[in-house]
């Protein structure tokens, strides 16, 4: 079984600022459970093509792993993983929503390979409780905390 998830939050802050929040890796560890740091691998600015690498902790586990920028659209950025312990794709959306407000989107599709795959079901779960935990933590820095682009 594949992992496919969705979260939806609005965010009382304009699309433009959220997209800039999303398209700073230095702001992943603010924003991403789990996430212990985040660099960029190529040079600046963020675009297609542009390497971050990641390092995280999941289930107790050290992980490492860059992605690569696929898609960068005043509505969207996407990535995909070059280098990672299973194969993912994760998407941003950040679209208008009304009176200064932002609809914030993350779609997280992966394939879990080796020792993650015998906790299928669970770790999709975790995943999915996990993206909605970040778009919280989101939507309360780019509010009420230190979510200045």
């Amino acid at each position: 079984m594949a992992i496919d998830t969705r979260a939806v939050i609005d965010v009382a802050r304009p699309r433009e600022q959220v997209a800039a929040y999303l398209r700073d890796p230095g702001n992943d560890p603010r924003w991403i459970g789990g996430l212990r740091s985040a660099r960029l691998l190529t040079g600046p600015p963020v675009d297609v093509g542009s390497r971050v690498e990641r390092v995280a902790s999941f289930l107790g586990r050290r992980i490492e792993y860059v992605n690569e920028i696929t898609e960068l659209t005043g509505t969207r950025l996407a990535m995909r993983s070059v280098r990672s312990p299973f194969p993912m794709r994760v998407t941003y959306g950040f679209d208008d929503s009304g009176n200064d407000a932002t609809q914030v989107s993350v779609r997280v599709e992966g394939d879990a390979s080796r020792l993650y795959r015998l906790a299928d079901p669970l770790l999709a779960l975790l995943v999915r409780r996990s993206v909605q935990r970040d778009l919280r933590t989101l939507k309360r820095l780019l509010e009420h905390g230190d979510g200045s682009a």
